[in-house]
């Protein structure tokens, strides 16, 4: 089959590889219709790379058709439409049984020292082969796979139900907003996007973004968030006065390690992704940093007894935070993976919804062949070309 494999730093390539077949009584095998890239993906590309190795197969928001089914899959037949969690778990443990899937005791990662196996993201989760491929093999399919209607609706009315949607979702709850509170998102890449939409679809008001990149401040505004650039020199007391003027009652950091406006993280992060992998990787592990302006400015804005919730990936072992400021403030942070199928059935009837309240079909941005991959990364990454979201056709000639 086909599928995009990390070769190195910023370097990947569509490769023929082997086909996954069941290997596990609880194993099913798709045949991937559509697969997105992730700001994660992103991460892997220019930052992580010290955890991979050349080969491995990247991805982790897939959706398809089941192929094959293990004798141990549950209910899941061939022939369902179904899409795949990013976090491999077992539905049964006690962690699984609690809500934190992304712990689950089945699959974690006990030699990484980290939670639940990941599709596609390095030998710290698993080095589970991802998405991004024409098959795809999932553990634990008795549990995992969502299964989706058969109705001749376009993958992404479902397809973010693997990551995004979850992600979002869970970025809103943890940000415990008020009745008709306030709530900042920082960062309106895919997951600040449908933050933000999750966040006024469950009532919060007002629901301000923020974010350089001006296509991403036009897509939020067409879902009623009123949005500024973090360049403005107003948008502090712009902020303030939303709010009474003493700041919102919630942030959601929805940037992560590679924020803008960090110029000595990002330098030290391109030095460090330059070292050889056995002294890169302890080094990440035991002194990482992480570009945080987004998180220092989620810290500085939120309002005085407030919550931070991070969805935004960070990795740093070293981060200096202002301690003091929190605790002055009296702040609540919230953070984590996204524990995915403890919010798809909350998120599986309004996806289905024709009236689509939250906008599932006005994100993707660029629809490409797999085989378009490279490209996709870089121009995601560059943010050119109004590029928000990529979905990828495994299937489809290159353009």
């Amino acid at each position: 089959m086909r599928a995009l494999t990390w070769q190195g730093r910023q370097h990947v390539s569509v490769e023929d590889v082997a086909d996954p077949h069941v290997q596990e009584p609880s194993d099913a095998v798709i045949r991937v219709t559509s697969t997105a890239v992730c700001g994660s993906d992103l991460h892997l590309y220019g930052v992580l790379g010290m955890f991979l190795d050349a080969g491995d197969v990247l991805g982790h928001e897939a959706m398809g058709v089941v192929e094959e089914v293990g004798s141990e899959a549950g209910d899941l037949a061939v022939g369902d439409r179904v899409v795949v969690p990013f976090t491999i778990s077992c539905g049964r443990c006690w962690m699984c049984s609690r809500g934190l899937q992304t712990q689950c005791e089945t699959t974690q990662v006990r030699s990484q020292d980290k939670g639940a196996a990941l599709f596609g993201y390095t030998r710290l989760y698993g080095q589970v082969p991802g998405g991004q491929a024409q098959y795809l093999r999932v553990p634990q399919a008795h549990y995992g796979p969502v299964v989706v209607p058969d109705d001749g609706s376009p993958d992404e009315q479902y397809l973010y139900l693997s990551d995004v949607l979850p992600t979002a979702w869970q970025a809103v709850e943890y940000a415990d907003i008020p009745p008709d509170g306030s709530v900042v998102v920082l960062g309106l890449g895919p997951i600040g996007q449908m933050a933000a939409r999750v966040a006024r679809h469950r009532g919060a008001g007002p629901v301000i973004g923020i974010d350089p990149v001006p296509e991403r401040r036009l897509m939020a505004q067409r879902h009623g968030i009123i949005t500024f650039d973090p360049a403005s020199r107003e948008v502090r007391g712009a902020v303030l006065d939303l709010t009474d003027g003493r700041g919102p009652d919630s942030v959601i950091d929805a940037v992560g390690m590679e924020a803008h406006g960090s110029p000595l993280a990002e330098t030290t992060q391109k030095l460090v992704g330059m070292l050889p992998d056995a002294v890169a990787a302890p080094l990440t592990e035991q002194a990482g940093a992480d570009r945080l302006a987004a998180l220092l400015a989620a810290i500085g804005i939120v309002r005085r007894g407030g919550t931070i919730s991070l969805s935004g990936v960070y990795g740093g072992a070293k981060d200096p935070l202002p301690m003091m400021q929190i605790f002055d403030k009296q702040l609540t942070l919230r953070t984590g993976q996204a524990n995915v199928r403890r919010w798809t059935d909350d998120l599986l009837p309004l996806v289905q919804d024709p009236a689509d309240p939250l906008g599932v079909l006005d994100l993707r941005t660029h629809r490409l062949s797999l085989e378009d991959a490279p490209e996709a990364y870089r121009t995601f990454q560059h943010k050119d070309d109004g590029c928000i979201k990529v979905v990828l056709d495994p299937w489809a000639p290159r353009s």
